[in-house]
């Protein structure tokens, strides 16, 4: 069994966004179970069902460097990376860092701004770096992207590309309030203006992320897991099949949540338990529509558990 010494301070993480965002605990445990699972968090949703106040919350609580970047379609990638500036005192460019050089940065409605923009974070999520003017800047460790996005039928934003897409681990979708916790929250303080405790800092989440990679996956597990992904390749409903690159995020998101639960070895269910977020956006129809949840549950239903 995994020391759960090590786990306390993560039940308090998600006691504390759990009393931000109410109502919305499952989505609060996958999205710290990709920040463990080094990933890359998409929230996709309405406006106004509370994206960016589960990021915000998550990152304050995580008590890491946050940067937020408001996306809009005037956005340039230099406003994302940053730029050289040119010194008369010293006879040279100087470079200023952009906010994507901080540990946690919230790319808000990130599909409101172009494709040019976008892509600016496909090396820096991919690679941990940033290329600029020939040369190469390290980001940040930990790094991570929480990005906010509403969905296509709204006005004025573009669709993520798959490259973009792809990018991120998960994504989870937050839908409205049950009637409780709509009340509570129609009823209760403006919970967004609390002041939120830091949990942990940089160094807790890096040593916790170097445990997570260390729970067991036995064979039987990864017969499931190949099973899986084999489906969704043979299957007529999806356009394309999940990637090996998918593949690796379900394992290292099925180890961070058997991790969160006290266990040091991953079982069905917790491939189960992630499998929606990692999968959903990364399956297309037929069409090349977005499949999302209901198609990545149609392959948990069709798979049988060795």
């Amino acid at each position: 069994m995994t020391d759960t010494a090590a786990r306390p301070p993560y039940d308090r993480v998600l006691a504390q966004v759990d009393g931000v965002v109410l109502g919305k605990s499952r989505q609060a445990r996958l999205a710290l179970t990709c920040l463990l699972a080094r990933g890359h968090l998409l929230i996709e949703d309405l406006p106004g069902v509370g994206k960016t106040t589960l990021a915000h919350a998550l990152a304050h609580t995580l008590g890491l460097e946050f940067t937020r970047i408001q996306f809009t379609s005037d956005l340039l990638p230099g406003d994302i990376l940053g730029f050289s500036v040119y010194e008369q005192a010293s006879g040279g460019f100087r470079f200023h860092p952009g906010p994507v050089f901080s540990q946690v940065v919230l790319a808000d409605e990130i599909n409101r701004a172009t494709p040019k923009a976008q892509s600016a974070l496909l090396e820096a999520m991919e690679e941990g770096q940033v290329s600029l003017e020939g040369v190469t800047r390290r980001l940040p460790e930990p790094f991570f992207v929480l990005a906010t996005q509403n969905p296509y039928t709204q006005a004025g934003v573009y669709p993520l590309p798959e490259s973009q897409l792809d990018r991120f681990l998960m994504r989870v979708t937050l839908g409205y309030p049950d009637a409780r916790a709509e009340r509570a929250l129609l009823a209760g303080e403006n919970r967004r203006a609390q002041t939120l405790e830091a949990v942990l800092s940089a160094a807790d989440l890096l040593a916790a992320q170097g445990v997570v990679e260390q729970v067991a996956l036995a064979a039987p597990l990864l017969d499931y897991l190949q099973a899986l992904i084999a489906h969704t390749r043979q299957s007529q409903r999806f356009l394309h099949g999940l990637s090996p690159r998918a593949g690796l995020g379900i394992t290292r998101a099925a180890r961070a949540w058997a991790w969160l639960a006290g266990r040091d070895y991953v079982i069905p269910e917790d491939v189960q338990a992630v499998f929606q977020a990692v999968a959903g956006h990364r399956l297309q129809d037929a069409e090349g529509l977005i499949g999302g949840d209901a198609a990545a549950q149609s392959v948990l239903a069709a798979v049988a558990i060795p």
